[in-house]
């Protein structure tokens, strides 16, 4: 993932100004920074929910600039796997159906995602679970079930949005030591965005951003 002079503004407000910022293939960086620093937005622009309005943007090789609507809407189901501080998960559906929905919207027909679902709960320490609804997980298991549907069509990113955010500390360990174990397994870069140093101490790399600009490279404190 390269991204080169990204420029974002809201209105009068300018949320990303410059931006350059490389994840390399199988990398895992965080990405710091307070509220308003504009980490949500620079996740937004390289999932595809958003285009840049200034810069470049490349991700597997690939110019977001250059994607027409229904190969940005690809983009997103086969390049980009999320992961949000709110799981995203939804309630009518049980564990295995939300990883299921993923591959359900990119056309993978029943009899093929049935099984890579089971293999990704699986993979998450969640099989016994995979019948239950959201509302019968905890937190940390239902990050667990969105960390497998964010997997289910073999992404080459995944963007992580504060994905601890809502966990105690014992979960988010484990949450984050799977997020590590599963990008070398499954070959895929990771992107986390945090306001907290010691989840970024985790990350291989760690760059802070400030009023859409990043600070000097570094690892923050474990404070």
């Amino acid at each position: 993932m390269r991204l080169r002079g990204v420029g974002h503004r809201y209105g009068a407000v300018t949320v990303l100004d410059g931006l350059d910022l490389d994840v390399p293939a199988g990398g895992y960086l965080a990405l710091m920074g307070a509220s308003g620093a504009g980490k949500s937005t620079a996740l937004a622009l390289i999932g595809g929910l958003e285009r840049p309005q200034r810069g470049q943007i490349v991700v597997g090789g690939e110019d977001l600039a250059r994607l027409g609507g229904d190969a940005l809407a690809a983009y997103r189901r086969r390049t980009i796997g999320f992961v949000f501080q709110h799981f995203g998960l939804l309630e009518t559906l049980t564990a295995q159906e939300n990883v299921e929905l993923a591959m359900a919207l990119d056309g993978v027909r029943a009899e093929h995602r049935r099984p890579r679902a089971r293999e990704l709960l699986e993979a998450v320490r969640l099989t016994g679970r995979a019948g239950h609804r959201p509302s019968a997980l905890s937190g940390g298991e239902r990050q667990r079930v969105a960390i497998a549907r964010a997997l289910a069509n073999r992404p080459r990113l995944i963007l992580a949005d504060e994905p601890t955010g809502n966990l105690d500390s014992a979960a988010a360990g484990a949450v984050l030591d799977l997020l590590d174990g599963l990008r070398t397994e499954h070959g895929c870069s990771l992107l986390v965005v945090t306001h907290n140093p010691l989840v970024a101490r985790r990350a291989d790399g760690c760059r802070e951003l400030a009023a859409g600009r990043l600070a000097a490279a570094g690892r923050p404190a474990a404070t």
